[in-house]
């Protein structure tokens, strides 16, 4: 028999409801959930979570981990330890790498690392350009995430600019396809008035005015016109506009929808208000906005026309993101402290609890077609998530566990702690620190 382990006195939150009781797993999969379970034989491995509440881990749609090629940041090892350490246990990861994840041999590539060093589970996003389409045709739809497309210049030469292209990869895949919408000419129109002004000193606060408003909502209504008239499956990446929101529904269930989005935490966190004493710190693509477009997508994520939180994840180094305005690089870590700055906004009574589950589990295994998790079920892979909801801790460069060292959120206090961490029915994180077990496997999709 298989090594069982069981969860007792858990507040178990999935499917709209918090139900009290345990969990029995065995191998990697959940057994049986009951309100009191017993089993008889001693091999069996206890954890009494003593009435703290256990969430189906985090599946984050967009991450960037640096590998291959840009490992002084950060790799799939050291960044897939932190997102286990801050309740995520599966990651898919975004193609501009180096090289960028464009063919099927580079993607296979990545694949293989992965399956040598990942601590959570794992799928990549294949990348499109505009002269690869042969390529993504190519691609396995049950075998990867989907397809990304970067309709804006955050990646340098992974911007697909030519609509003929556009319409053509558009008609052509089944696969969902995730966008990054920023409008390039806005921008650089943006950019060139700023530097006239400024010169090379251009204060960081400039940064949601260069990637502005309208820079998003060009680029996402573009993108959505299309996904209409081809019929395209289309997801649409970290919206950071109030006025974007209204580009989505909320009438139709999320597994009927042709067209989604995602938020992610920074952009529900931070404001413009904050690049004063944060700097290049939150310093994003597309750009942290104003207090009004904060309040704009926390509405729409709670009404139902964002179906999913993120994390775009990107980390640099300390030296990079020192830079002045022009070269510090967009992006910043932040794996390891989303769920518990998503339960900062349950304990301001923003989003129950269940609410987090939904957008954090079921919708992205909903919106992916994710086989077995994402949920507290019987029969699934056993990838939970315990946290203390009245632990407080405060982060520091001690317990950053990012290969760049350093967060967005050093100095802040959380009220929740991670206490555990399952990864496919093994206990791969306790009470700050990770095992060393690398329990991760490669996400299988249900197409």
């Amino acid at each position: 028999m298989s090594k069982q382990t069981l969860i007792k006195n858990a507040k178990i939150v999935n499917e709209g409801q918090i139900i009290e009781g345990d969990i029995l797993i065995e191998g990697n999969i959940i057994k049986e959930i009951d309100t009191s379970i017993s089993v008889k034989s001693a091999d069996v491995n206890v954890i009494d979570v003593e009435g703290n509440h256990v969430f189906p881990g985090m599946i984050d749609d967009q991450v960037h981990f640096r590998e291959p090629g840009l490992t002084h940041k950060a790799n799939i090892e050291t960044e897939s330890k932190a997102a286990i350490a801050g309740g995520i246990t599966s990651f898919i990861e975004m193609p501009n790498t180096n090289p960028q994840t464009t063919t099927i041999e580079k993607l296979d590539e990545k694949f293989a690392i992965a399956a040598e060093s990942s601590y959570a589970n794992y799928s990549f996003m294949f990348g499109g350009t505009n002269d690869n389409l042969e390529e993504i045709l190519k691609v396995d739809p049950k075998s990867v995430a989907g397809l990304k497309l970067f309709l804006g210049s955050s990646t340098g030469n992974m911007l697909v600019d030519n609509l003929e292209i556009l319409e053509k990869i558009f008609s052509s895949t089944d696969l969902v396809i995730s966008v990054h919408c920023e409008d390039e000419a806005t921008i650089r129109e943006n950019f060139a008035k700023a530097k006239a002004e400024y010169g090379d000193d251009i204060p960081m606060h400039m940064h949601p005015i260069i990637r502005s408003e309208e820079a998003c909502y060009l680029s996402s209504s573009k993108a959505i016109e299309l996904a209409k008239k081809t019929g395209a499956r289309l997801h649409v990446f970290h919206l950071s506009t109030a006025k974007e929101t209204e580009l989505f529904t909320n009438k139709i269930p999320l597994k009927d929808k042709k067209i989604t989005a995602e938020v992610c935490i920074h952009h529900l966190w931070f404001s413009d208000k904050d690049y004063k004493t944060k700097g290049s710190r939150i310093k994003w693509n597309p750009a942290v906005k104003t207090v009004d477009d904060r309040e704009g997508l926390w509405k729409a994520l709670l009404d139902g026309r964002i179906d999913v939180i993120a994390t775009d994840h990107a980390p640099h180094t300390v030296e990079e993101k020192n830079n002045p305005y022009t070269s510090a690089p967009s992006g910043g870590p932040l794996v390891q402290h989303a769920f518990v700055a998503i339960l900062e906004h349950y304990h301001k009574e923003r989003i129950s609890l269940e609410n987090i589950v939904q957008k954090t589990a079921h919708n992205p295994a909903i919106l992916f077609d994710v086989e077995k998790r994402g949920y507290i079920k019987e029969g699934y892979f056993a990838d939970l998530v315990v946290a203390d909801l009245n632990n407080p801790w405060t982060v520091n460069k001690d317990n950053i566990l990012y290969k760049c060292g350093w967060s967005p959120f050093e100095g802040n206090t959380f009220k929740s702690r991670i206490t555990h961490t399952f990864i496919n029915g093994i206990l791969a994180y306790n009470n700050f620190k990770v095992m060393d077990i690398k329990a991760g496997q490669r996400l299988t999709f249900d197409r």
